[in-house]
């Protein structure tokens, strides 16, 4: 692998973990709502990090209605891609 795969690799690794953190201050968002405000500012970096990644896409694919509920598909869709072009990336 060259080195700027290598490099591109480990910056989709990055964002993919940063998506991750998302989902996951996410839930402790909705389990514990009285969170500290430490959890609030790291729920507020993680969005800042990943909001204008998933923004564009939320413009092209809206949330998926179900009932009361919506299912943000943009999110998916952004994870999905990360990991193909990283997967991708790696392999040259």
């Amino acid at each position: 692998m060259s080195p700027i795969g290598a490099l591109l690799g480990t910056v989709l690794l990055l964002v993919l973990l940063a998506l991750l953190a998302r989902v996951v201050l996410d839930w402790v968002g909705v389990l514990a709502p009285s969170a500290g405000t430490g959890i609030v500012r790291a729920r507020a970096a993680a969005y800042r990090l990943t909001e204008p990644m998933i923004a564009p896409v939320r413009r092209v694919v809206p949330p998926l209605r179900v009932g009361g509920m919506s299912i943000d598909l943009a999110f998916t869709i952004v994870v999905l891609a990360v990991i193909v072009l990283r997967s991708v990336v790696v392999r040259f």
